[in-house]
């Protein structure tokens, strides 16, 4: 599913990435712990194709069995509007549109029909609860509303991974723990790969895997054993 050799990030003389390896199965459920600063959102713009690398002729990419280090940034963008979805941990919706309308926005980039792309909004805002929210702005909706409504945002296209910052770190505890539940309910029912940069433990070490990030690299990947 992900498969990342090698990955360098410089900023200036600033070494944030220092060789990074990686190997992500389909749907695996990844969690990315670290102190702040250890490059772990940096690597996870990196995978998402959101930044790319200082030493793309060093390094390999493949996602999907596409080696988007290949690719031009037109054929990035789509690419990502395609595969990959994205959570963070500030909603980012547009507060000038309904959560309809929010969600429908990535697929309105892909070229889906306003009839489809409305169609699959709903039976996503269905499933995750907010089926009386649908005409409701951001600024009607609890911050859980909020988050769930960017969830489904990110799965509209059907991407195959989804890449979460922080995505419980604005919420109170009980809004967390739910979020936290709905990923492993959403990789069970449909089967992306979830990779989950995270300072909350609990959410950690949910996952099937955790890596640990330290000063630019992973020093640690531990699988999971639930009790």
């Amino acid at each position: 599913m992900i498969k990342a050799t090698n990955i360098q990030k410089f900023y200036g003389k600033l070494n944030v990435l220092k060789g990074v390896d990686l190997h992500i199965k389909k749907s695996e459920v990844v969690s990315i712990v670290g102190a702040s600063g250890a490059g772990k959102t940096t690597l996870l713009q990196i995978l998402g194709t959101l930044d790319s690398q200082t030493n793309k002729a060093d390094s390999t990419l493949v996602i999907n069995g596409i080696e988007v280090t290949n690719l031009s940034d037109r054929e990035i963008a789509k690419f990502r509007n395609e595969h990959i979805g994205f959570i963070f941990q500030f909603h980012q919706l547009l507060p000038e549109f309904t959560a309809l309308e929010n969600v429908c926005i990535p697929a309105f980039i892909k070229g889906t029909s306003k009839t489809d792309a409305e169609k699959k909004a709903k039976e996503l805002l269905d499933f995750l609860g907010l089926e009386e929210r649908y005409d409701h702005k951001p600024s009607e909706l609890s911050g859980g509303e909020q988050q769930r409504v960017a969830v489904a945002r990110a799965l509209v296209n059907n991407p195959s991974i989804i890449f979460a910052d922080e995505p419980s770190g604005n919420l109170d505890s009980e809004s967390a723990d739910n979020l936290h539940r709905l990923f492993f309910q959403l990789r069970d029912q449909f089967g992306q790969t979830f990779v989950i940069v995270t300072h909350n433990e609990e959410l950690a070490n949910l996952a099937d895997r955790k890596l640990v990030m330290v000063d630019g690299g992973i020093t640690n990947s531990e699988p999971v054993t639930l009790t």
